[in-house]
């Protein structure tokens, strides 16, 4: 269980996130919403512990900045948004490197319960086929797929996700966030995504928050969150009308 009380991060002394209060229960997902410059990215990170914060963020009872950092991989992993390719590594390669914080040491080879684990982890968002193609050569879309592959890898209690589907085309877009729910219910692991697409919001979370200048302005299930007036007055737009409208075109 993550469990989030009186938590207050930012940078250079200043606080983006104000007052967060939320409990997140194994097996579920959480999507996080709301206009650019919300706070959503650094709520993320503060329960990866990369930022300080004020507060508490709690997994299984025991306060994340009390984890030394091998032992927080193996409880949560944060996938960030594409960033730039320093290492000529195969996809197979990249997504070994999720194994790290099982290893005893930097020098211990893959074991076959990781070969395993790494496989699997490939046949899941896709890549298998092209395992040892170097991902210098990959688009944006299966780059961030392998990154996806890694992070399963990884098997840690928590998946952090930012704004996942990116890059993305939507055949992969609704394959990789039906495996993230199917990973979070079968193993009993948690699930917290940013995402812009409200409809993919509406179809897969089990629990929504929505920032407005870092603080929380409705906290419930998609339903409870997304036909909000609040919707409407954080965004600035008619949400729901355009969706319905959009939808009667297709019909």
């Amino acid at each position: 269980m993550l469990e989030i009380k009186n938590l207050y991060c930012g940078y250079d002394e200043v606080d983006i996130i104000k007052n967060i209060n939320i409990k997140v229960e194994k097996g579920e997902n959480l999507c996080i919403i709301g206009p650019n410059g919300c706070g959503k990215s650094t709520l993320l990170k503060s329960i990866a512990n990369i930022i300080e914060y004020k507060g508490n963020i709690k997994i299984d009872n025991k306060e994340v900045s009390s984890y030394n950092r091998k032992e927080l991989a193996t409880k949560v992993a944060l996938m960030s948004q594409i960033s730039q390719i320093y290492f000529p590594y195969t996809i197979y390669e990249s997504v070994a490197l999720g194994r790290y914080a099982y290893s005893k040491s930097v020098f211990n080879s893959i074991s076959g319960e990781d070969k395993e684990i790494i496989l699997d982890s490939l046949e899941k968002v896709g890549l298998y086929d092209i395992k040892d193609k170097m991902i210098s050569e990959l688009s944006g879309g299966q780059l961030q797929r392998v990154f996806l592959a890694r992070t399963f890898a990884q098997n840690p209690d928590i998946i952090l996700l930012d704004e996942p589907t990116n890059h993305l085309d939507l055949k992969h877009q609704i394959e990789l966030l039906q495996h993230l729910v199917s990973w979070a219910r079968d193993n009993e692991k948690i699930v917290i995504g940013v995402l812009h697409d409200l409809n993919l919001v509406q179809y897969f979370s089990d629990k929504v928050i929505m920032l407005s200048d870092g603080e929380v302005v409705s906290y419930g299930s998609a339903k409870e969150v997304l036909e909000s007036e609040k919707l409407k007055n954080v965004y600035g737009i008619d949400i729901k009308k355009f969706m319905v409208e959009v939808l009667e075109k297709w019909q």
